[in-house]
């Protein structure tokens, strides 16, 4: 019986591009489809739905962040952007829009493997409603709204265990800011970044070997948090305190 191989949508209107990543994923065990435009990539998503979505910005047609807008309209396949554009703002713009994770071009094929499946592993922890995920030594049971590190449980107080269960619910991928400020604090609280430094560094003493040299919840500059486990440290290692 043949296997069925996870799919990915590759949209990029560079042809040397889409070799690269074509490569890279069938060399991981992927069947890649192609789009050159933003309308290839919606009708190729509307007619046959990838398990992942790799989109560039640069398209000729249209911006890739429209794209993002009408998928994220009626699909929540995982998806990261790729683009030259590096600033911080893009990026938590592209994150607040739906994007799963953001890359600036060039980047390595591996860290990109590694957070496309970070990103489809949270998708599929979501669809099964798992009620336990492991990152390391930290578990997290979300039935029992119980925290545990090396089989030994932890006290978190209801925002701290809030937060840390935002972030896992959306593990490996980088969590915005004002993402985490709404979810945990609420709109009103959206500006309040020193909110999240203040409990960032309070988490890092309960679920960290060492706070001041994180290896599960990391910091992307600028941008916001991203909770991780061993196997997903090479896409991160350059991460660090806030």
């Amino acid at each position: 019986m043949n296997e069925i191989l996870p799919s990915v949508l590759v949209v990029d209107d560079e042809v040397q591009i889409r070799r690269f990543l074509r490569t890279g994923f069938e060399l991981d065990g992927f069947a890649v489809s192609e789009a050159e435009t933003g309308a290839e990539a919606l009708r190729a998503a509307t007619l046959r739905p990838s398990e992942l979505v790799i989109l560039d910005l640069g398209l000729p047609d249209m911006d890739g962040s429209e794209v993002l807008e009408r998928l994220r309209a009626w699909s929540g396949v995982p998806l990261i952007v790729l683009s030259v554009r590096g600033s911080e703002a893009e990026k938590v713009r592209l994150l607040e829009l739906g994007a799963d994770d953001y890359m600036v071009k060039p980047f390595g094929m591996a860290e990109l493997l590694a957070r496309a499946h970070s990103a489809m592993r949270r998708q599929l922890r979501t669809a099964r409603g798992e009620p336990v995920v492991k990152f390391g030594p930290l578990a997290i049971d979300f039935t029992a709204r119980a925290v545990f590190v090396s089989d030994a449980r932890v006290t978190l107080t209801p925002k701290e265990y809030r937060l840390l269960q935002t972030l896992a619910q959306h593990s490996g991928n980088v969590v915005t800011h004002q993402f985490l400020l709404r979810e945990v604090w609420g709109d009103e609280h959206i500006d309040d970044t020193h909110y999240l430094r203040i409990f960032v560094r309070k988490l890092r003493r309960k679920i960290e070997a060492d706070p001041t040299q994180p290896h599960i919840l990391l910091t992307e500059l600028g941008v916001g948090y991203r909770l991780v486990s061993a196997d997903q440290q090479p896409a991160a290692a350059a991460m660090g305190p806030p």
